[in-house]
């Protein structure tokens, strides 16, 4: 029989487990969906134990009506920034997992700004110091479960991102992929490693950390993960960004891959690890080499229209079907509940709804969260060199009406791809090249295959007065932010 490749896509609000066979096709699939938690103003959490036993159930489940022996290894895609402190004898973890979106760091941050580090950190990591980054998450956890740090010292105590919490407790080796290590704010860019001058300015023991290896290994063997057999190989790990920038053969020039999930991730590769500009410089993966990449990330997308549904009582998908047709006239909300990311990084900034009135209806409302994604997609590509094509995955990516809004608000075509689970797959291509399944000019073929495209109708007086009039509002969510709410 021909060997599957089963991956793993671990979200911020799901699980998905798919299986591709030796074609590329996808031959079963499960998810497993995930809540998350807000104990405080500015925190946000998931139950670790939970994250673990969805992986569990989605393997379980995408399995039940295939033979596991044909499985010839599992890819892994994961959320990033999100950390886990767990015990390194027993894998459980000692508190809740801390979210990408959590701001606890906020003040940690503040504080190191005020002394001179900020670029220093961006320097060494190619990220600002900002508190969406894994290392000032860390602190805040050692800070509360290990002050002293004697625990994290003697390694009695693991702190990880969500790839190395499940490689650590599926397969007992302490390690973590380099991609996913370049988003925690402690990984020198240039060597490949954890830096010793971050960990002390951030005050993680390296003991507390797994070690470094490239997206292609080696992980080790799983065991433990039924059906599957123990000793099946975990081949390819990637942060989910990186993954879906692989499915999109994102490997090729001028092509810029836009998330839109629960926050937002624009990727582009580059040849160099110096920062540029306002966005982040991160290693997309490493098969031996690094492969460098400029990201800027927007923490509400998705989240925006979650937050309108619950506000109005109706689903998600009745808000994005309200925008489609509607027009939001003078509306405009700027979706900054827990700062604004990129190209801005102001933590500060607090939500803004502005030229609303008495005749405001539900629609205009529904359509102001929609262009709100779009408007801030367009301020990142707006600061990317040589733009040619936008190819757009995720949830979201559901709405035509935002994907011509984008094409609209950027003056660049948007390309849809009919897969909507970039993650895994982009994980599985990359184990299928291991496995000899495949080579890379038929992922790019693969990539190109029925795509959407959605090309620029406005003209540029129209555009410059739509981007004008969300600039005043965003303006006015960072002075007001400021000011203090």
């Amino acid at each position: 029989m021909k060997p599957h490749v089963l991956a793993i896509d671990q979200g911020t609000s799901s699980t998905k487990a798919l299986l591709l066979d030796a074609a590329g096709d996808v031959v079963a699939r499960a998810a497993v969906p995930l809540s998350q938690s807000h104990p405080g103003p500015g925190l946000v959490e998931q139950d670790a134990l939970a994250l673990l036993g969805s992986v569990r159930t989605a393997v379980a489940e995408c399995l039940k009506a295939v033979d596991p022996s044909t499985v010839a290894g599992v890819a892994l895609s994961t959320q990033r920034e999100s950390v886990v402190l767990w015990d390194a004898d027993t894998g459980l973890p000692i508190a809740p997992l801390v979210s990408w979106q959590d701001q606890r760091g906020t003040e940690r941050a503040a504080r190191l700004d005020r002394v001179g580090m900020s670029e220093e950190v961006r320097h060494r990591t190619g990220l600002p110091l900002d508190p969406m980054f894994s290392a000032l998450k860390m602190a805040a956890l050692l800070d509360e479960h290990d002050p002293s740090r004697a625990g994290s010292r003697a390694g009695r105590l693991r702190l990880g991102t969500v790839d190395a919490f499940l490689l650590h407790t599926l397969t007992g080796n302490a390690v973590t992929e380099m991609g996913n290590a370049s988003r925690t704010q402690l990984l020198n860019l240039g060597t490949g490693d954890w830096d010793q001058e971050l960990l002390d300015l951030f005050d993680v023991p390296r003991a507390a950390l797994s070690r470094v290896v490239p997206s292609t290994g080696p992980f080790g063997r799983l065991k433990g993960l039924a059906p599957l057999a123990d000793g099946t190989p975990v081949l390819a790990v990637l942060g989910d960004s990186h993954a879906a920038l692989f499915a999109h053969a994102g490997w090729r020039p001028g092509i810029v891959k836009a998330t839109y999930g629960t926050g937002s991730s624009i990727m582009t590769v580059t040849g160099s690890p110096a920062a540029a500009g306002s966005t982040c410089t991160t290693i997309a993966w490493s098969t031996g080499q690094p492969t460098y990449a400029q990201e800027a990330n927007i923490r509400s997308s998705g989240r925006t229209i979650t937050w309108l549904a619950g506000l109005l009582d109706i689903t998600p998908e009745q808000v994005v079907g309200l925008a489609a047709g509607s027009d939001a006239g003078d509306v405009t909300l700027v979706p900054a509940f827990g700062g604004l990311g990129a190209p801005w990084w102001d933590a500060r900034a607090v939500p803004v709804l502005a030229g609303f009135d008495l005749g405001t209806d539900r629609r205009q409302l529904a359509r102001a969260a929609l262009e709100s994604v779009a408007c801030q997609v367009a301020d990142v590509l707006a600061e990317l060199p040589a733009v040619r094509q936008v190819v757009a995955d995720g949830g979201l990516t559901r709405s035509d009406a935002l994907m011509q809004l984008q094409a609209d608000l950027s003056d660049v075509d948007v390309a849809l791809t009919r897969h909507h689970e970039l993650s895994a797959a982009g994980a599985a291509h990359l184990a299928g090249l291991g496995l000899g399944l495949w080579p890379s000019d038929e992922l790019e073929k693969r990539a190109d295959a029925n795509l959407q495209i959605f090309t620029p109708t406005w003209d540029e007086p129209r555009r410059r007065v739509a981007v004008a009039r969300w600039h005043r509002r965003l303006m006015a969510a960072r002075e007001l932010g400021t000011r203090g709410k």
